[in-house]
């Protein structure tokens, strides 16, 4: 974790300051009505901890971006969330990536963001980048719920992915070669996927302010 980075625990199965994401994500795991955020610093978090969770917790606002486009056939109309809900929807699917240099290696899993249960996991891909991955992981995640029949939320952390979901297309600088053919296959399908299906599900960035890591996180900040 971050140098100077503590997080409070209002509401879990113990409450407190803690000084690393794991000890804090193991006082909220499965609570459906926990409540926690991270601090710069031991004393604000401290601080906060003695404020409670009314002050400090939940103050983020949802923005809607809707786009209506038109194929063979009838118009249609898809609204994708951008930006962060005051609270966490636990109903959902929360994806993160993990990369070791960027580019370097990429993985990416899809987690029930109430459980912490793994749905999905891939990598590691070769040669990628982290926005190129987080990318793939959305668009994973809306493939599975639409597979299902589920119109559970997905959360990200990326404002970058949600940007290229929005626009349907990526704008990355890497290369195309033999060592990221893998990464731009998986994107490629991913631009394909998008561009020729529609889903109702709520895309979301996940408030790392106010909640903490995103429950995908792979903890290597």
């Amino acid at each position: 974790m971050a140098k100077g980075k503590y997080y409070v625990v209002w509401v879990g199965k113990k409450t407190g300051v803690f000084s690393t994401w794991p000890e804090c994500q193991a006082q909220v795991n499965g609570m459906q009505d926990a409540k926690f955020k991270s601090f710069e610093s031991k004393p604000l978090a401290e601080a906060a901890f003695k404020d409670g969770w009314k002050k400090h917790w939940g103050q983020g606002k949802a923005a809607t971006s809707t786009k209506t486009g038109t194929k063979s056939g009838p118009s249609v109309q898809q609204t994708v969330l951008f930006g962060e809900e005051p609270s966490i929807d636990y109903d959902s699917i929360s994806v993160d990536v993990g990369t070791r240099g960027n580019p370097g290696p990429v993985e990416y899993k899809g987690v029930d963001t109430q459980t912490g249960d793994i749905l999905f996991y891939v990598g590691p891909i070769a040669n990628g980048t982290n926005n190129l991955g987080e990318f793939i992981a959305i668009v994973h995640a809306l493939r599975y719920l639409k597979e299902k029949g589920s119109a559970r939320t997905v959360y990200t952390d990326s404002k970058t992915a949600l940007s290229w979901l929005r626009n349907k297309k990526v704008a990355s600088t890497l290369k195309r070669d033999a060592s990221t053919a893998k990464i731009w296959e998986l994107t490629d399908q991913a631009i394909k996927w998008i561009q020729m299906n529609t889903y109702s599900n709520k895309v979301l960035k996940w408030n790392t302010e106010e909640w903490g890591e995103i429950k995908a996180d792979f903890g290597r900040k």
